[in-house]
């Protein structure tokens, strides 16, 4: 058995990996950037070797510097997760070099199916049915336009050595052709060190479904059913769930078989996924092979019962597979989200700074959590903004969703900003509860973007009757101490969402509150006590569980996907309050801010120039992704304050307009 491994990642993954590791008693070393010394990583590996600098290039994806670190520190193993060099030929062959055993498929299978353009023509030879589409690399913007003519709009740009949702765009026609390939050229230069495009035809309304399969040196090709990964935003997968709930078992049954038989011809051995897209009428075809383990494999295990890592590393060691296909069994059903740090009411803007407070929910009984970082940490600029994975477990799909909601309103994040209020939507949405998904999802269900404070009648009553009692709750405290209350304890509020103002009573009862409001009246017991970040409540006999911040009569509430802004008033102070002056509110109109921390690739406009609604002004590089801003209206530049390589903050002035 392998007795050190060196884990050739960051983050999650790495700890991941590290934890199945120790559990079977072989000891670990990590490789980290400066950035990354005091990572979850570094604290939990036996060993911790430094790269390089922040920048992956410069460290993460150094086949030379971790090479070093595998002589150096005796490793007789390498895991590579996923991402970085993962899926990278010559680094699975430097560490057969080195002496070492690369846990993953042999470097001649992640060649064949590491480039897009060959694993599709593989793919067909093996029988597996493919999108139909340009066959080989487009080298220019003209070709790419003939190619996209002749399979007809809409298409899809790739990088032939793409993964991740990374060096993907959709073109409705020629002029966003045109612009995209030279940004899909550039993200996969960036990301890939390869900025060969290939076109393929888009399946409008597709589902994105994948096979995991295990393979081992025996001859034993396997498949663990199916994952659902449509939930999507820019082609980056953030919810997913096995089994899929569109499936039967004779779709199901072929797209095994295919994926089987495309991994028996190219001789791969160890984790893959095979993945595919699928139409509304289950006609299913090849999308890529990823030659390494997913960030969604946890949803397989908690249906299966296996550790894929452990299954990994036995089968680098030259064990066989310990069962066969017929042995393979299923129970329950799983979900995933990804927690990022990014804004979903600014469009998902990335978020960077200090975990302030990182507090996930209680791990157990359905749960689990998968994290790279800890409270303190940096979340920077230079990584994926993921924070965590938050996997739930049910005896069905309802069963795993209503854990998914409760458990994401118990995840308390601070210092940045996180997508969970953006996630519990998406679980508590009732087309998602429906099991009526597709790639386009989000972009159908929220056209506009994401609006927390959008909430149902319902909802929002929920959370102005917790906001009238916390306030009850923290006067009453203020009583009992002595500090002075401008209420003498007057249970009647108003309760102002916005412009609008809602009159509650709350009175105590035996074992809670009655809570009158103008649409009715509700019951709720609680022991909350104030400074506490999480209310857990019995509402008219239903638990939830409400994320308190704020103080002094202003609260911030989430819960179930709905963010809450609101101040709880004497009715006499409410009064007063209409008689206040607004507040002015500052013209930023004339000028174009970062939206985002990131880099200033590149300006597109000089001072003096005339520019017309939805040019393009800037391109900022954030996250590993290009965000192209364009002018919301017509105008004439005045002058241009940051230049190209500038690291810009969130809200600094790129551009002023007369």
């Amino acid at each position: 058995m392998i007795k050190k491994i060196l884990v050739a990642n960051r983050g999650e993954i790495a700890c991941r990996i590290i934890r199945t590791a120790h559990s079977m008693n072989i000891a670990t070393v990590a490789v980290v950037s400066s950035a990354d010394r005091d990572s979850l990583s570094a604290r939990m590996a036996d060993e911790i070797v430094e790269i390089g600098p922040p920048p992956a290039a410069e460290s993460y994806l150094r086949i030379d510097r971790i090479v070093a670190a595998i002589e150096s520190t005796g490793a007789d193993a390498v895991h590579p997760g996923y991402g970085f060099l993962s899926e990278n030929t010559r680094f699975a062959e430097a560490v057969a070099g080195a002496g070492a055993i690369f846990i993953g498929p042999p470097p001649a299978a992640i060649a064949a199916m590491g480039d897009k353009i060959t694993a599709k023509r593989l793919a067909k030879k093996a029988g597996v049915d493919t999108v139909p589409g340009h066959d080989g690399e487009v080298t220019g913007e003209d070709e790419a336009a003939r190619a996209a003519a002749a399979i007809g709009y809409p298409v899809m740009l790739k990088a032939a050595a793409g993964g991740g949702g990374k060096g993907m765009r959709i073109a409705a026609g020629e002029a966003a052709l045109r612009e995209g390939f030279a940004a899909t050229r550039r993200e996969a230069l960036s990301s890939f060190a390869d900025d060969r495009v290939f076109i393929e035809k888009y399946i409008q309304q597709p589902r994105h479904i994948e096979i995991q399969i295990l393979a081992d040196s025996h001859g034993t090709v396997v498949h663990l059913g199916e994952r659902e990964c449509s939930l999507q935003r820019r082609h980056q997968k953030i919810i997913e769930e096995a089994p899929s709930p569109f499936l039967d078992e004779t779709t199901r049954a072929a797209m095994g078989s295919q994926a089987c038989a495309l991994a028996r011809s190219v001789g791969y051995q160890s984790a893959g996924t095979v993945e595919f897209i699928v139409d509304r009428d289950k006609k299913f075809y090849f999308l890529e092979m990823n030659t390494r383990l997913q960030v969604e494999h946890p949803v397989t295990e908690f249906v299966t019962g296996l550790d894929l890592v452990e299954l990994m590393i036995r089968i680098a060691a030259g064990e066989p597979l310990p069962f066969t296909q017929a042995q393979v069994r299923t129970t329950g059903w799983a979900i995933e989200a990804r927690l990022y740090a990014e804004d979903p009411v600014r469009g998902f803007l990335p978020s960077i700074g200090r975990l302030t407070r990182f507090r996930p929910p209680v791990e157990g009984q359905g749960v689990r959590v998968d994290t790279g970082v800890h409270e303190g940490a940096e979340v920077s600029i230079y990584y994926d903004p993921m924070i965590a994975k938050l996997i739930t477990h049910g005896d069905d799909r309802a069963a795993a969703i209503d854990r998914m909601s409760h458990a994401l309103d118990r995840f308390v994040v601070s210092g940045v900003t996180s997508n969970a209020v953006f996630l519990a939507a998406l679980v508590n949405h009732p087309r998602f509860r429906a099991g009526r998904l597709s790639v386009e999802f989000i972009a159908e269900e929220y056209p506009d973007g994401f609006a927390p404070h959008r909430v149902a009648k319902p909802l929002a009553t929920r959370l102005v009757a917790v906001a009238a009692l916390i306030h009850t709750v923290t006067a009453a405290r203020a009583r009992r101490i002595g500090a002075p209350a401008q209420d003498s304890g007057v249970n009647h509020w108003i309760v102002r969402v916005g412009d609008t103002e809602h009159p509650v009573e709350v009175a105590p009862t035996d074992d809670g509150y009655v809570i009158e409001h103008p649409g009715g009246s509700m019951s709720l017991s609680t022991q909350w006590q104030p400074g506490r970040r999480l209310l857990t409540a019995h509402i008219d006999g239903e638990t939830a569980v409400v994320q308190v911040a704020g103080g002094h009569g202003v609260y911030r509430l989430t819960h179930a996907g709905a963010y809450l802004s609101l101040e709880v008033l004497p009715p006499h102070i409410a009064d007063l309050m209409h008689r206040m002056p607004p507040k002015p509110v500052r013209d930023l109109g004339r000028f174009l801010l970062s939206p985002m921390p990131g880099l200033l690739v590149s300006v597109a406009v000089e001072s003096g120039a005339v520019v017309k609604a939805g040019d393009t002004l800037a391109v900022i590089e954030a996250m590993k992704m290009e965000n192209i801003l364009r002018a919301e209206r017509d105008g004439t530049v005045k002058t241009i304050h940051a230049a190209k390589g500038d690291s810009l903050m969130v809200d600094q002035q790129v551009i002023e307009f007369e």
